[in-house]
């Protein structure tokens, strides 16, 4: 692991997944079942779990890790392998930004959810963000040898997407407070949002 990489885990990725955890708990139904769409070790499902014992979270990832902290099953990264509307809540955590087609992925949340989706993801706005968030993503990722096309959109164009699939937002969130002071001001700004869309 590089300096950089080593850097990035103890002073922010421990936060982050702290944060991110009780953050989405919040978000989901009571005796929710949560399909956790690109998990990756899955650690803030557990994290989320162990907030929200009343929730079932599995998850799914196009590469699965020799060890995870919740059941993961590989997918192809294209179609969810479930039936339609098989379960509550599909979740996306800092995943739609690594695909091709962010659309195709989100269409395929809602065939498979019956209540909603819960997203946490960036937004290309303000000052050099579209800078910043690459160099977030290599520093966060590229260690583990996770696709990086840097596909990140700005608020409009998320908003037309969740408009275009007719799913309500009934809540969008974009101050998480992941990064301590002083990378909070170079790392946080509006450059993240968490956001919870219901079926209609």
């Amino acid at each position: 692991m590089s300096v950089i990489a080593s850097l990035h885990q103890d002073l922010v990725f421990n936060r982050r997944v702290r944060v991110l955890s009780q953050a989405l708990a919040e978000l989901l139904p009571r005796g929710a079942t949560v399909l956790d769409v690109g998990c990756g070790n899955g650690l803030i499902a557990l994290l989320i779990s162990e907030l929200r014992p009343d929730v079932t979270i599995s998850g799914l990832d196009i590469l699965v890790r020799p060890e995870t902290h919740i059941p993961v099953e590989a997918f192809d990264g294209s179609r969810i392998p479930r039936a339609d509307n098989s379960v509550d809540i599909v979740m996306f955590v800092d995943v739609l930004h690594h695909t091709e087609d962010p659309d195709a992925m989100l269409r395929e949340a809602k065939r498979v959810a019956r209540q909603g989706l819960v997203l946490k993801d960036h937004t290309r706005d303000g000052f050099l963000a579209k800078s910043t968030l690459r160099f977030m993503d290599w520093v966060g990722n590229a260690h583990h040898g996770v696709v990086l096309p840097y596909n990140h959109w700005p608020e409009r164009r998320w908003r037309e997407s969740i408009d275009q699939l007719g799913l309500i937002t009934i809540h969008w969130q974009s101050r998480l407070g992941l990064y301590p002071w002083p990378a909070s001001w170079l790392f946080d700004r509006s450059l993240h949002f968490i956001a919870r869309l219901d079926q209609p």
